[in-house]
């Protein structure tokens, strides 16, 4: 399952920090947060309250923010990114006080792989699956409005309802990788495979296999740390894999910025932005003509 969501994460995660939205992904896993405590609440499971919470949040932040500036837009979702976390802190305390089931904080905030619902494993890989065909249909218009609104409008694609969808994929994709590092470290895989394989090329396309690669690479290799905490101070407990998949994911990005000096390394390190967004039109305008 953690395979499935680092790809989920990370294709939907390129667009994410293209489109600038990395502060808005954050949000959503903390929305996601407080649907998760009223779902666990309720005796619900807690993907459901991740995924509802994410999707309704993230749609009225889009509504709300519309016709802004990418400033108002950030002014919106930090306004109610501070009313849904408030509502969402009152919830926790409802779920240790309220219920007889220990370690609900734990589970939602920070996450277990470990303690995944084996049932739930066919729901998250279908939901996967459908998260990358609707990214995939999307993509064309989703790459041009990302790059240009005003050419995309003028081409006559709706980029209020792309934008639309494209946030109910994203908060697909945090929805799922909240139950893997939990919700406070979702961001974690949705941006840091990203933003490292946006640096390794310009080509969005490949950058997707370089994101989807980096965060599985991370994600089993957390895994494996996490087994082998077990014999590590203090014995017998274990470290959280999410502690192991966030560094891992930071130590990939720092050796991206800070790797050996090639000379197409130089290359790709001094371009600017327009060059960027010039490779992004002519791969769209290839893929509109094929």
């Amino acid at each position: 399952m953690g395979a499935v969501v680092a790809i989920i994460s990370g294709v939907v995660g390129v667009f994410v920090v293209i489109r600038g939205q990395s502060y808005l992904g954050h949000a959503l896993g903390d929305f996601g947060a407080t649907g998760a405590s009223a779902t666990f609440l309720f005796g619900l499971a807690t993907l459901w309250g991740f995924l509802g919470a994410g999707v309704i949040s993230g749609a009225g932040s889009d509504v709300l923010g519309h016709g802004h500036r990418r400033r108002g837009r950030d002014v919106t979702t930090g306004v109610i990114h501070a009313l849904v976390m408030g509502i969402g802190a009152l919830l926790l305390y409802f779920d240790t006080t309220m219920t007889n089931v220990t370690g609900a904080p734990e589970t939602i905030l920070f996450g277990s792989i470990f303690v995944f619902d084996p049932s739930l494993v066919p729901v998250v890989v279908v939901l996967g699956v459908l998260t990358l065909l609707f990214l995939l249909i999307l993509y064309r218009p989703l790459l041009l409005s990302s790059l240009d609104a005003d050419l995309a409008k003028a081409r006559g694609i709706p980029v209020r309802w792309v934008s639309f969808f494209f946030m109910c994929c994203m908060a697909m994709a945090v929805a799922q990788s909240s139950l893997v590092i939990g919700a406070l470290l979702s961001t974690a895989l949705l941006i840091g495979p990203a933003a490292t394989a946006v640096r390794l090329t310009k080509r969005t396309s490949l950058a997707m296999v370089w994101s989807a690669t980096i965060g599985i690479a991370a994600t089993w290799l957390g895994i494996l740390l996490a087994y082998d905490s077990y014999d590590w101070p203090p014995v017998g407990r274990g470290w959280p894999v999410s502690f192991f998949v966030t560094s891992l994911i930071l130590l990939f990005y720092l050796v991206s910025r800070f790797r050996l000096r090639h000379p197409l390394t130089v290359a790709r390190e001094t371009q600017t932005e327009s060059r960027r967004k010039e490779a992004i039109r002519h791969e769209y305008s290839v893929e509109r003509h094929s």
